[in-house]
């Protein structure tokens, strides 16, 4: 059986309601899950939420209800959204799932057995706000980073991986797999870090100081380190423990921010080394998102609400600004002025003004009947050309999730379409009897390349995509992301064209 295409979100942690940057992670996946099932792979695309771990206690203590009910509504609001945004994910994991416990269980029994696990006494830094034990070598002039809050001394009994062992494989591995991590700065961090001794990891917290998280198997007095409960979540819901995990692991790509890359570049595939579990194949942290050049805070008050935007513009327009605007090795800024030019000048001046006028004109001057092939030009060798580059190229930026490449692989694709109906003017062509077959042929081009940046833009603006299929009339035809030259068949009769993009007022600042 060949290997289904699985690709990941990280699963979102449950302090609070889900914002711009879980929205926009999740939409890179999607865009890739439906990009792969178009192309004819069978794909898996898992996300979920991370309920376990003291800020989740803190969180319900603060409301006064339970962990498990904050869970349960804070879950109702990731899944709204992605409801809203159009996710198309085949499972939806949640830690608190006894699916999910069971695993997690078996995960830290087997390196138990494996002598991979032990319990000590550890005296040193906490920091309460990653949940996380933290070293000296993590301080930047003599401090700890702001990210991890306020930082503790503590001493208590715990039980620790031994991640130090594999240290010198992990080093390896990375430097014989490059394209392992990306973007290559991401990479040279993770390398960076290595350079200095590995410590043990603890996976585990007392009982006593916290009751919400899976009990470790081999000692009730202990509940799973919240950020191996979390990782496990990658193998539990796709057959950990069974033959059916051979169908979808390894992991073709883990997409996460660039603020958990540690713990995926690390804490991970030394678990997994240890159990002789093969490596995922990639890990993809992307940067932040900023907010008119500034860091979104609920202080400030600059906080990009998704559910907001995808209400006034709708989930495809937002959906294709993330993927055009969200930076891989840098932070990107999200200003309503860059959305909104994006809106207008991207997917109303562009796309939708091609799509328009070439099925207007198509109704107007054939009566909705695409015609065969008639007189050709240069410029139609041009534009067949363009269309050739553009669609291999996207196809292999799309295969390594560079989104901003593809997107600008179409977009040239969309430009030189929009040159050719103004070089050849339809509308001229139809005032002159004898340049009907000349017009055959531009109408004709105009529907094929219009039914070709159907299937493109997809995985990006599905809604729009099926709008514009339908003007097109192409329920009957198969979906491809590889169409012939004649796509549509001879005699093919389009629906109404409709406008696909309403302009949007940009106000002057």
């Amino acid at each position: 059986m060949d290997k289904t295409f699985y690709i990941t979100t990280p699963i979102y942690y449950v302090n609070d309601r889900p914002h711009l940057g879980h929205a926009s992670t999740t939409v890179w996946a999607d865009v890739q899950a439906r990009y792969r099932r178009l192309i004819g792979q069978k794909t898996f695309f898992l996300t979920g939420l991370d309920e376990h771990g003291m800020k989740v206690q803190q969180a319900a203590e603060k409301q006064g209800v339970s962990p498990q009910q904050h869970c349960d509504e804070m879950a109702r609001h990731f899944q709204e959204l992605w409801k809203n945004l159009l996710i198309s994910n085949d499972d939806f994991v949640r830690t608190t799932q006894e699916r999910h416990k069971i695993l997690v269980q078996k995960f830290l029994t087997e390196l138990h057995q494996r002598g991979a696990i032990y319990k000590k006494t550890y005296h040193g830094w906490y920091s309460k706000i990653a949940e996380q034990f933290v070293t000296e070598k993590e301080m930047v002039d003599g401090k700890f980073p702001a990210h991890l809050g306020d930082v503790i001394e503590l001493e208590e009994e715990n039980y620790f991986f031994k991640m130090s062992e594999h240290q010198p494989w992990l080093v390896k591995y990375i430097q014989d797999h490059p394209d392992w991590i990306q973007p290559e700065n991401r990479r040279n961090e993770i390398m960076s870090w290595l350079q200095k001794p590995l410590d043990d990891l603890c996976i585990s917290r007392p009982r006593s100081r916290l009751s919400w998280g899976i009990p470790v198997p081999f000692d009730s007095n202990y509940v799973t380190y919240v950020w191996v409960d979390a990782l496990v979540n990658y193998i539990s819901i796709v057959g950990y423990g069974s033959n059916r995990l051979a169908e979808f692991w390894p992991a073709d790509w883990h997409l996460i921010a660039k603020d958990i890359l540690t713990t995926h570049a690390v804490y991970w595939p030394t678990m997994l080394h240890a159990l002789d579990i093969e490596m995922p194949r990639h890990i993809l942290a992307h940067g932040f998102w900023l907010k008119d050049g500034q860091k979104m805070s609920k202080s400030l008050g600059n906080v990009v609400n998704p559910q907001e935007y995808v209400a006034k513009y709708g989930a495809d327009a937002f959906r294709y600004f993330l993927c055009r605007e969200l930076q891989l090795s840098n932070d990107s800024d999200f200003t309503d002025n860059r959305f909104l030019q994006r809106f207008n000048a991207d997917l109303a001046n562009d796309l939708g003004n091609l799509a328009n006028r070439s099925l207007s004109m198509i109704q107007r001057y054939r009566k909705g009947v695409v015609p065969d092939w008639g007189e050709k030009t240069a410029s139609d060798d041009e534009i067949v050309e363009v269309a050739r580059v553009s669609l291999a190229d996207y196809h292999k930026h799309m295969e390594a999730i560079a989104y901003h490449s593809a997107l600008e692989a179409v977009w040239k694709l969309i430009s030189r379409a929009n040159r050719y109906v103004d070089e050849n003017a339809p509308w001229k062509l139809a005032k002159d009897p004898a340049s009907s077959a000349r017009l055959d042929t531009v109408l004709r081009m105009l529907a094929e390349t219009t039914a070709l940046l159907s299937h493109l833009i997809a995985p990006f603006m599905p809604t729009i995509a099926g709008k514009l299929e339908e003007q097109l009339n192409m329920k009957t035809l198969p979906p491809t992301l590889v169409p012939t030259p004649n796509f549509l068949p001879a005699s093919h009769v389009i629906g109404k064209p409709e406008p696909l993009f309403p302009r949007q007022q940009v106000e002057a600042r």
